[in-house]
């Protein structure tokens, strides 16, 4: 008997450090899940539109297009608002601010502050992706 093959979860990590991204996407990787990664907003945005993942990671302060722009532009885009966002950001940027720069759009599934908890991104990420 053939057993069907359950499609990988597919996540985007944006980041503009290689090392967090590759930190990222290897503890996804080694759990099971299909990675891909951007290094800007701009990156962000068209690999959101043409690989359709099942969730993003998002870094807030990224140079070009700061996280909060490429968010709010993830939340105007039809095609793009649905997907589950987990904000990635350094400890003690204030999630007042941020909350305060996207008033009137959908809050993120998830905060989680770098240096980034394994276990803790692993959780949030499955909890995300079973809904």
């Amino acid at each position: 008997l053939k057993t069907i093959m359950k499609a990988k979860k597919k996540i985007l990590v944006v980041d503009d450090e290689e090392d967090i991204v590759v930190y990222i996407s290897a503890i996804f990787e080694d759990n099971g899940y299909e990675t891909i990664s951007a290094e800007d907003g701009d990156q962000a945005l068209k690999l959101a539109k043409t690989e359709k993942p099942d969730l993003i990671t998002l870094d807030i302060t990224m140079p070009e297009q700061s996280g909060i722009r490429v968010y709010r532009q993830y939340r105007t885009d039809p095609e793009l608002k649905e997907i589950p966002v987990i904000i990635i950001t350094a400890t003690g940027e204030s999630m007042d601010n941020f909350a305060e720069d996207i008033k009137g759009f959908q809050s993120p599934e998830s905060f989680i502050n770098k240096p980034v908890d394994q276990e803790e991104l692993l959780a949030r990420a499955k909890d995300l992706l079973s809904k």
